[in-house]
């Protein structure tokens, strides 16, 4: 996996405004927002997408980020609404970053229309 500006932000090479860390997982506000709250949720662990997760060697990683989505959703004041988990995988989903992440979305009734 090549280098990408995630791994820059993990070492702190690129400022972020980091929300959640721990040893395995950083979440970080979105440069970009697309709703009042939108955050970054990414491994430390470079993974490029969903399709080279590997259930065995995968599952901690996996539970943590989700952990850290439940823990970032509350902090905010977003988890008693509503929040949404987005995760895009290759470019024609819109996966900008070659970088496993997940947005967190929240903030404002979110509509539906991902096509």
């Amino acid at each position: 996996m090549s280098e990408t500006i995630f791994s820059k932000i993990i070492r702190k090479e690129i400022p972020a405004t980091i929300v959640f860390e721990n040893d395995k997982v950083l979440a970080f506000n979105d440069i970009n927002p697309k709703a009042p709250v939108h955050v970054l949720i990414i491994p430390k662990q470079e993974i490029a997408r969903v399709t080279d997760l590997k259930p065995a060697e995968h599952a901690e990683m996996l539970s943590e980020l989700f952990s850290a989505a439940n823990k970032v959703a509350e902090e905010l004041g977003i988890a008693k609404d509503g929040f949404r988990l987005v995760i895009n995988c290759g470019k024609n989903a819109g996966q900008e970053v070659e970088h496993l992440h997940i947005h967190l979305l929240g903030g404002k009734p979110l509509g539906w229309s991902p096509g």
